[in-house]
């Protein structure tokens, strides 16, 4: 089993989904853990269940956090939004928006917590990506481009972070079961022109080769793997989770 004891662990959007079966699975391996999320209620209840601190913030003002200074072993950028619409009729301010809470806060927040990694010689930087990253749906501008460039940054902290003992990857799974995939399935129907209870069928699970749903505790388990003692040759990769969807 991985040991986190003494290891510091900052998760962004944290309180439900990915963010919260990874924050309950490096919990459970001794990790102290800071669960950061726009609900700081949700934030403040897992953090009591878990034995540790919550941390509300709103990921889209990046103004805010251009001078943080973060301390933490562990940073798990998975925090994230989704807008469904073609592109002609796709809200400008919503497309900043999706890029900002996506891209330029998992920037600003592994530049507040490098300075100490560094410092210690260890560090682990996980951003929860897509399969998306790597490959392109229709009427999802905005978070496949976000999800691409974090491919991007992700690869450049690996390279950047591995003489100090820091590695940096990516986790790409297709459809996890979690609250934001549950409120596509309105607008998947309404740009596809199909019923509600069809998108599961004719939209999320037509590319995977597994006919399901990832759980988040699939995509947890990896991840704990990934901050562990035996992933420190592992970094600048991108590690899918997606039923054989990029095997296309």
């Amino acid at each position: 089993m991985t040991d986190l004891s003494g290891r510091r662990a900052l998760v962004t959007g944290g309180a439900s989904g990915i963010g919260r079966a990874c924050a309950e699975g490096f919990a459970r391996a001794g990790a102290s853990v800071t669960i950061a999320d726009v609900n700081g209620e949700a934030a403040s209840r897992l953090a009591a269940e878990l034995g540790g601190e919550a941390w509300q913030i709103d990921l889209s003002d990046t103004a805010a956090l251009a001078g943080l200074s973060l301390e933490c072993d562990i940073l798990v950028n998975n925090a994230g939004i989704q807008q469904v619409s073609p592109i002609e009729q796709f809200d400008p301010e919503k497309f900043s928006l999706i890029l900002r809470i996506m891209l330029e806060a998992p920037f600003l927040l592994i530049r507040a917590a490098l300075p100490g990694m560094y410092d210690r010689g260890w560090g682990r930087v996980l951003n929860l990506s897509s399969v998306h990253g790597l490959r392109a749906s229709p009427f999802k501008a905005a978070y496949v481009a976000a999800k691409h460039g974090l491919e991007g940054l992700s690869k450049v902290t690996a390279l950047e972070g591995a003489e100090h003992g820091v590695t940096s990857n990516c986790i790409d799974p297709s459809y996890v079961r979690t609250p934001l995939v549950e409120k596509q399935i309105a607008d998947q129907a309404r740009v596809h022109g199909i019923p509600e209870e069809d998108v599961l069928e004719k939209i999320m699970l037509t590319e995977p080769a597994i006919k399901r749903l990832v759980e988040p505790e699939e995509v947890a388990s990896l991840a704990l793997w990934l901050v562990g003692e035996h992933s420190g040759m592992v970094t600048g990769a991108s590690y899918t989770i997606d039923g054989g969807w990029s095997a296309r």
